[in-house]
Parts: C-alpha cells; sequence; structure tokens
C-alpha cells in the first residue's frame, strides 16, 4: 500500500489559537482502501486536523495534496468538490424532512428537483455498501444508527472518497457497531479513504487497517494495527506505561439505598420518557445504566436528582437506619435540607453542571456558598478545593482563575466529576462520565468512581462503552423506549445479551 500515492497527504500542517498550538508541524498519508484510525488523548489535536481536511478551519502553516495535488480547503464545500466528506458526532439533519430531502438539501442541480431519482440513486448506495435506510422516512421516526446512515449517506451521494467518521460509534448498541463495521469494510473495498476518530481501542484493533497517533498536536508515529495492541497504542499516546485494568471489588454489605417503584416520566411536550420503571440502587455497589441514546437515562437520573417533572411513581432514600425520605416533588435544595447527600455529574457540562464563565473557584464554590455563617462567602474553601481538583486530577489549566469555557472537554469533565465527589455523597448519579475523553483521563474517572463505591457510596452510572460497563458495573439496568428490559450481573453477562436487550430483543431478570 505505501508504494501507492496516497488519497491525502498532510505536510507540516500547523494550527494555532491565540497562544494554544493545537497542531504542530504534522505530516499524515491517508490512502484508497485503507481505514485509518486518528488516536491520541484530549487535547491532541485529532479533531482540529480533520477540521483542516474537512475546510472547517484553514491551517496557519503546511501543505495538503489531494491525489497528489496541492489544494487550498477554505469551506466544507471546497473539501466536498475535492471528494472528502466529514460525518461529525452531533448530526446536523432537519426532523421534518424526509432522509432523500436531507440528502439532497443544499445540492444545485439543473432545473427541477427530481426526488424520485434522488431517492432511486439512494436505494443504489445502500445496496452497494450494505446501509438500511428507507429514502422515505422522516428523521424524526429513526434511530440514531439510521440518523447516522443519513449523514454517510448524503456525503457518498456527493461523491465523496474520503470519508471522516467522528466517534462513530459513540451511541450505537454493539449490533449496529457490527453493521456499520461491515458497511466500512465494503466502503474499502469500493477504494475509498476512510478516517475513524475514536477512544475504542478494542475497535481500532476490530476495524481499521493503521493507527496515526497525535501527542500534544504532534504526530508521534503510525502503527500497523495487525501488528500492534491497545497497551502500546496507549503507552504511544499518552508518552508512559498506563495501567488499563478497570478494578471491581466485590461490594461491602450492600443495602438499599434509593428506591424506585413505577417510575413514570413525560417529556414537556407529552413524550412518555420512562415507563414505570423500577430498581433499587445499593450502598458499596455501582449500578450500570445501559441504553441506546434517548431511552430515559437522563430523565431517570435528573428525576432522582430533584430536576425533572414526575407523573407517577416513587423515589425514596433509604438510610442506614431503613427510614425512608421520599424524594418526588422535592428540588435539589429541598433534598440537600432533608438530609440526603446527593451528587450528580450531569451529562450537559457547561449547561447544567458548571457555569461556563466562572472560573474553577467560583465553579467549585456553587456546591458551599450556602453553607457560609455570614453574608459574605467563604472563598478559602473552594479555593483549596480547585487547586487539589487540579492537582490530583492532573487539570490542564493556566490556573484557578481560568474560565471554565477555556478548558477543553475533558478537563472540564475532570472539574466537574471532581466537585461532586468532594461533596462526600452517599449518593452518586453519573451521565456518560467519560463521554469524550481520553483513555488515561478515562482510567482516572473509573478509579475515582470506584474509590465512592469502596466508601459505600451508592453509583448510579449511566455509559455508552459496554466493555466499560461489563468491566466496572456490579449491576447493569437496561433501558429500552423508557422501559426496564431487565436487570443483569455485570460480572456473568455478555456484551451480546445486553445489546440485545438494548433493542428489546433480549430479556433479564432482575438481580
Amino acid at each position: 500500500m505505501k508504494n501507492r500515492e496516497p488519497a491525502v497527504s498532510m505536510r507540516g500542517i500547523t494550527k494555532t489559537f491565540g497562544k494554544v498550538v493545537a497542531n504542530k508541524d504534522v505530516d499524515i498519508d491517508i490512502y484508497k482502501g485503507q481505514i485509518l484510525s486518528l488516536l491520541g488523548e484530549n487535547g491532541s489535536g485529532k479533531t482540529t486536523l480533520m477540521n483542516m481536511l474537512s475546510g472547517i478551519y484553514f491551517p496557519d502553516k503546511g501543505h495538503i495534496f489531494i491525489n497528489g495535488q496541492e489544494v487550498q480547503i477554505l469551506s466544507p464545500k471546497d473539501a466536498l468538490d475535492l471528494g472528502i466528506g466529514m460525518i461529525h458526532q452531533h448530526f446536523k439533519l432537519v426532523d421534518v424532512m424526509t432522509a432523500t430531502e436531507n440528502i439532497v438539501l443544499g445540492l444545485k442541480d439543473e432545473g427541477r428537483l427530481d426526488l424520485k431519482a434522488a431517492a432511486a440513486r439512494i436505494r443504489e448506495i445502500c445496496t452497494r455498501y450494505g446501509f438500511d435506510l428507507n429514502p422515505d422516512q422522516k428523521v424524526y421516526d429513526m434511530s440514531v444508527s439510521q440518523k447516522q446512515t443519513v449523514e454517510i449517506v448524503k456525503v457518498l451521494y456527493r461523491k465523496a472518497d474520503i470519508l471522516i467518521l467522528d466517534e462513530p460509534t459513540a451511541v450505537l448498541t454493539p449490533q449496529e457497531t457490527e453493521k456499520l463495521f461491515n458497511v466500512l469494510r465494503n466502503m474499502k473495498k469500493d477504494d475509498k479513504a476512510i478516517i475513524i476518530i475514536t477512544h475504542k481501542l478494542n475497535e481500532v484493533l476490530e476495524i481499521s487497517d493503521q493507527v496515526d497517533i497525535l501527542r500534544h498536536g504532534e504526530f508521534i508515529g503510525s502503527l500497523e494495527t495487525s501488528k500492534t495492541n491497545t497497551q502500546e497504542m496507549t503507552d504511544m499516546m499518552v508518552g508512559h506505561s498506563v495501567k488499563l485494568n478497570i478494578a471491581r471489588p466485590e461490594p461491602k454489605d450492600p443495602k438499599p439505598r434509593i428506591e424506585v417503584k413505577d417510575l413514570t416520566v413525560r417529556s414537556e411536550d407529552g413524550i412518555l420518557k420512562l415507563d414505570h420503571v423500577s430498581f433499587t440502587a445499593r450502598s458499596g455497589e455501582i449500578l450500570g445504566i445501559a441504553g441506546i441514546s434517548g431511552s430515559g437515562q437522563k430523565e431517570l437520573l435528573e428525576a432522582i436528582a430533584g430536576l425533572q417533572p414526575v407523573e407517577a411513581g416513587e423515589i425514596s432514600y433509604i438510610d442506614d437506619d431503613q427510614s425512608r425520605t421520599g424524594l418526588i416533588g422535592k428540588n435539589p435544595l429541598e433534598i440537600q435540607k432533608l438530609g440526603v447527600s446527593l451528587s450528580f455529574v450531569p451529562e450537559d457540562r457547561l449547561g447544567m453542571g458548571l457555569v461556563a464563565n466562572m472560573n474553577l473557584t467560583d465553579n467549585m464554590m456553587l456546591r458551599s456558598f450556602r453553607s457560609g455563617r455570614s453574608a459574605f462567602a467563604d472563598r478559602k474553601s473552594p479555593r483549596n478545593l480547585a487547586v487539589r481538583v487540579v492537582d490530583e486530577l492532573s487539570v490542564n489549566t493556566p490556573g484557578i482563575g481560568t474560565p471554565v469555557r477555556r478548558l477543553s472537554g475533558g478537563n472540564v469533565q475532570k472539574v466537574l466529576v471532581g466537585r461532586e465527589i468532594a461533596s462526600a455523597p452517599t449518593v452518586l448519579l453519573t451521565a456518560y462520565a467519560v463521554r469524550g475523553l481520553d483513555i488515561n483521563s478515562s482510567y482516572t474517572i473509573y478509579d475515582l468512581i470506584n474509590q465512592q463505591k469502596e466508601r459505600g457510596v451508592a453509583v448510579i452510572y449511566v455509559g455508552e462503552d459496554l466493555d466499560v460497563l461489563l468491566e466496572l458495573a456490579d449491576r447493569i439496568l437496561v433501558l429500552c423506549g423508557g422501559k426496564v428490559s431487565g436487570i443483569v450481573d455485570g460480572r456473568t453477562t455478555t456484551k451480546n445479551d445486553v445489546g440485545l436487550m438494548m433493542t428489546s430483543l433480549g430479556g433479564g431478570k432482575a438481580v
């Protein structure tokens, strides 16, 4: 393959944002008929590099060659004209339109747009690569994997030969992931050049031909996937040896802590989000929550935390002496005043979790400002906590006076998790605690969560990586369409079983 001409060559690519160097003198090659995985820690410059290839950013210096010809890519349209299409993690679709209408949206054809002809061509593309897509289906009726299919077909319809996929399996079930990989293999056979940005190393080994690794914005090296392993890739990303084991100590004297009975929640527009959900979370245990995106995970945690109106059902906090406190109808402040020590790491880090324009100290103070004994807020304790979180979690920041909006997503998450754990909770709710984090940061968070478990905290962990859930959780509750498909033992269940339950094809009895 190396003696063939690359489909893409990037030479000496440098990009800065103020004083931050996102990429520095990066050289990479991408070949036709190849699946390349781009790896690196948070802030290593992976997405920035691909954003320059797809026309979102323009490099400060360096050269880009497509099929041997130097090009200037000033916009996403320029990239598409050169056969480059990027499929982002967050889809850009119009819900009320069909697949066909979304795919042709923005195209300028001579004469009147022929939707029937467009749908026929879309079916040809789907047949050629193995996509499962109805061109006439409305986007609002689609699953996450179907929406992703629309995005991929959209760039293929525009004749893209170079495809960039950003975290393509983040919200897919194992079965949907395998379908996607089969499609990618078919595209590879058709001589497409495919670049995948991902943190899931097991998937890297399964699907890619080559791995290119970035660290601190610089190119570190390439590995042939068939000749490497997760440990070597991780060590190259981080720059030193990293332990890749998630501890799972046995729960010590677990007791019921949160009991949920027949919980029913509707959205503001009347859509049923949780349908008679029942379970018990125990002290000293990690209860994992699995489900495809939108199955009610967000509403479940917010209902327990007092942030989501409840239509019916019960949520009880059970103390060590087995006395019960009802949480339905209570807001977070009222729950706190009842003596319930509950911490919540929400999915929306900079909306619900932290205030973007506040610095680290002030965000720490959001947890404690009401506990002051005078009219003046205590700033010393939050400042000390900010320093401790930065030190213990290796938060990359110019200082504790830096607004959190200037931190990378991974560092924002460390600040949020550190603050919530520092409040010494008896119940810890976490929604996608490691979403978007590199492997080193992720294992730091897993270790912190296990430390809480060993202190007797009841941990409810919503996760999207089933490999991690199966290693970390003691029990796994599976949601499908707002209902409980089953509760299974994390030590004995399989990834395939949980994946089937996520689509209501399997069933597991409560444990």
